[in-house]
């Protein structure tokens, strides 16, 4: 078995590498033709562009694990039988669940680096990119939420943030501050808000306006704290879109959402995806295994290649679909991101389970 496992994950990992070459140099150059629109824009000049595009493959290597994994192992298995390999170990007694215990160690490693890519490196270097982009077209992030903005609910106090920079200081900012019953206390404006530490923030050219039972009172002041559960952190989801995020941020503006009262299933549905995506990888590696008992001659590589990229495909966009229906019907968050994941585990079993009575 450890034989059959080093010569099927030599195979496997060469045909996946190969996959994940043409598949990035695809994306990579339709995000070239994209960002070619915005060339010129203040100082995003061919450099930038080229730059941005570089911090983008983390992302989309992690968005493509599994459409590679599938056709890649596909590819391998697909040859392998054409040209008798799988025949000569099949009848050296490996059963079909012995390559599939082979086929999920050959996993194994993929979905550690699957984990890694879309927790460790593809958020930052998603966000570095969007920097990159806004600062080079001299740009700030007009948040489109509303025609006033985005608005924060934080704790009894409601946020109106006009604008967020790059390095996540916040640009005329309202707070609204309510009292237990909801009755309003006074209107703070600032022109600019910068992230002292946990909890305190440095508001900077401030006008409050109270509002008490002796009449209105205003106060200017150069500088004030502000103190509020919002970071930096918690800011940087307006410059990233949630499926860029990392599942420990995530679960802190999940948690966020909720203790304000807001609905956060977007985003959980983001973090059960995020920790359910690297063990689709085990999945297509099961999916692929039956496609080795077809030869050549029942419809040629080609054709198999061709399925499993249909297949492939379908798991990403119908995923996303999922995902985007369970946002907008509340569906259970976990189920949203799963539900996918489960068809096509049910689909190779099946197909294992037809292959094994043939």
């Amino acid at each position: 078995m450890n034989l059959l496992t080093r010569y099927l994950g030599r195979e496997i990992y060469f045909s996946i590498g190969l996959v994940f070459l043409a598949l990035i140099m695809l994306f990579a150059f339709l995000d070239l033709i994209h960002e070619l629109n915005a060339m010129g824009q203040g100082q995003y000049h061919l450099g930038y562009v080229l730059l941005f595009v570089i911090l983008t493959i983390p992302g989309h290597i992690y968005e493509l694990f599994p459409v590679a994994v599938l056709i890649g192992t596909i590819t391998a298995l697909v040859q392998m039988a054409g040209s008798s390999e799988l025949t000569v170990f099949r009848s050296s007694g490996a059963s079909i669940w012995q390559m599939v215990g082979a086929l999920f160690k050959i996993a194994l490693p993929l979905v550690v680096l699957s984990f890694v890519c879309g927790e460790l490196l593809a958020p930052p270097s998603e966000r570095m990119a969007q920097q990159l982009r806004l600062k080079a077209q001299n740009a700030q992030v007009s948040l489109k939420e509303f025609r006033s903005g985005v608005w924060v609910k934080d704790e009894r106090n409601f946020v109106n943030v006009k604008n967020v920079m790059p390095d996540t200081s916040l640009l005329n900012i309202d707070i609204y501050r309510f009292d237990e019953n909801y009755h309003l206390q006074a209107i703070t404006n600032a022109k600019r808000a910068n992230f002292i530490e946990a909890g305190i923030w440095q508001l900077e050219e401030v006008f409050e306006t109270r509002f008490g039972k002796d009449g209105i009172s205003t106060n200017a002041q150069p500088r004030q704290e502000w103190r509020s559960t919002l970071t930096p952190g918690i800011l940087s989801v307006l410059l990233v879109v949630p499926e860029q995020m990392s599942a420990y941020d995530l679960y802190q503006y999940t948690g966020h959402l909720k203790d304000n009262h807001q609905k956060s299933a977007r985003y959980e549905i983001a973090m059960w995806n995020k920790l359910v995506y690297p063990l689709a990888l085990l999945v297509m590696m099961m999916l692929a295994l039956p496609f080795a008992t077809y030869h050549r001659r029942a419809g040629g590589v080609g054709a198999m290649i061709f399925l499993g990229i249909v297949l492939g495909l379908a798991f990403h966009f119908v995923g996303r679909l999922f995902a985007s229906l369970g946002a907008l019907n509340d569906w259970q968050p976990f189920i949203s991101a799963t539900a996918m994941t489960g068809l096509f585990m049910l689909l190779g079993m099946l197909m294992l389970w037809w292959t094994e009575r043939r």
